[in-house]
């Protein structure tokens, strides 16, 4: 009998360990989410302005270098300021001078890219450059 709760016991934790790590099955994969450095095309309210952004190496976890061509202050002032790209399991990302305080917030939009929503005026849209 203490065997079968011992084994009940290293299932459920074996079990908790991949929720764990997993994130708990909710929002995209780790497959879906972890992008790999590339240029991306940010535009503001539907190709008023835009601007070349480049994602880095990856520094840390969910945390990669971030190079913003300077004439994205058109697109978003204040944003030529921005050195990090953070995304968080749940797929949203964040650029920030700091690598914490965003200045910018995107989430997953409909098909590919992301859309801003904080701060909520100019709305941007972040996708892949195809060059």
């Amino acid at each position: 009998m203490k065997a079968l709760a011992a084994l009940i016991a290293v299932a459920a934790l074996f079990g908790s360990v991949q929720l764990f790590y997993s994130g708990g099955g909710e929002g995209r994969t780790a497959d879906e989410s972890a992008q790999s450095p590339g240029d991306y095309k940010l535009v503001a309210n539907g190709d008023e302005a835009s601007c070349a952004v480049k994602r880095g190496t990856e520094v840390a976890h969910g945390l990669s270098l971030l190079t913003v061509t300077a004439n994205c202050r058109r697109v978003l002032p204040g944003i030529e300021r921005a050195k990090f790209w953070r995304e968080q399991d749940d797929g949203t990302v964040t650029f920030s001078a700091n690598g914490i305080d965003p200045i910018v917030t995107f989430g997953v939009a409909d098909g590919h890219g992301y859309e801003s929503y904080a701060p909520a005026l100019p709305l941007l849209s972040l996708a892949a450059s195809s060059d």
